[in-house]
């Protein structure tokens, strides 16, 4: 019985499947699989030249005006002409010792003696004050470029 009356009819469906329907300009796949190569070109996304650990401050889309930004080697300040001080902000500080710490708690080399310290936390300062740490500082400046400091140069 139902609330609504006009109970003197089955509940039957007429069911019937519907064939798919393929809009003809549906977009194309995103990744060109004709383009795949073993990693010959280097583009905007790739890691560092050199393979070095990089740990990015700062607001990476910094400088970008709508136009296509160069590439990053285009925009390094050289080492002899950076303006930025060479002492460590405590975000600065903050993101280095996390980002070791999560290393060293997946098993990463340790590079201090470890004196029965199992912390990775607490490991990450110590390398920090005896300044092992093998990471980058890049520093974004306001006109797109970037400053790389390695820990071992900042105080």
């Amino acid at each position: 019985m139902s609330d609504y009356g006009g109970d003197d009819h089955e509940d039957t469906y007429d069911y019937e499947p519907q064939e798919e329907v393929f809009e003809e300009n549906e977009p194309e796949d995103f990744l060109d699989q004709d383009g795949l190569d073993d990693g010959a070109e280097e583009g905007p996304y790739d890691p560092a030249v050199n393979g070095e650990n990089i740990v990015s401050s700062g607001d990476l889309n910094a400088g970008y005006n709508g136009k296509v930004m160069e590439q990053a080697r285009e925009k390094k300040v050289p080492n002899d002409q950076r303006t930025t001080t060479p002492y460590l902000t405590k975000y600065e500080r903050a993101r280095v010792l996390g980002t070791r710490a999560l290393q060293i708690s997946m098993n990463a080399p340790v590079l201090v003696d470890l004196e029965g310290e199992t912390d990775p936390l607490q490991i990450a300062v110590k390398e920090l004050n005896q300044k092992k740490i093998p990471l980058i500082v890049r520093r974004y400046l306001p006109d797109g470029w970037y400053e790389d400091w390695t820990c071992e140069e900042l105080l």
